[in-house]
């Protein structure tokens, strides 16, 4: 018989208790970038599978398991969902998600990419400017919760039975 032992790695902030306005603001930043995917029509699930792989790449475990649980309730398919991983071998997604989750991919490697034309190009390509700005503004959200959530260790990811 093999005995699991959960690992829970210790909370170094507890961020919301200790700067309660901030996680206000950046709750207020989600909440806008959410609009404005509303007013430019992104579809949920499309949003919940970037949010899922800015999460993947930034190695935020919360945030894993908080957006696949959101695509799933969004009508992703498990398949979809797994193979955001690896979407770029992937042959599941259509040419607009693949431009959106391109994007994903080098806004959140920011720092190593900068985001090339050729893939701003082939974003520009499937999506208006008030769907890039859309876009955008649900990368930025992200990666702040990545960035808050790994560093600080502050929420953490509930097994699921």
């Amino acid at each position: 018989m093999t005995t699991t032992t959960t690992i829970t790695p210790a909370r170094r902030l507890d961020v919301d208790g200790v700067a309660p306005a901030f996680t206000r603001a950046v709750s207020a930043l989600d909440d806008a970038a959410s609009a404005e995917a509303d007013r430019a029509g992104i579809e949920q699930g499309l949003r919940d599978l970037m949010k899922l792989r800015a999460s993947q790449l930034n190695g935020c475990a919360y945030c894993v398991d908080l957006h696949s649980h959101d695509a799933r309730a969004a009508g992703e398919s498990d398949q979809r969902i797994f193979a955001v991983a690896v979407w770029p071998e992937a042959n599941f997604f259509t040419a607009r998600e693949r431009a959106a989750l391109a994007l994903t991919d080098s806004v959140t490697r920011l720092s190593e990419t900068h985001v090339p034309d050729s893939v701003w190009n082939e974003a520009s390509a499937h999506f208006g400017d008030d769907e890039l700005a859309a876009l955008l503004a649900l990368l930025v959200s992200i990666n702040a919760w990545n960035e808050i959530s790994v560093a600080t260790r502050g929420w953490r990811a509930k097994l699921r039975g």
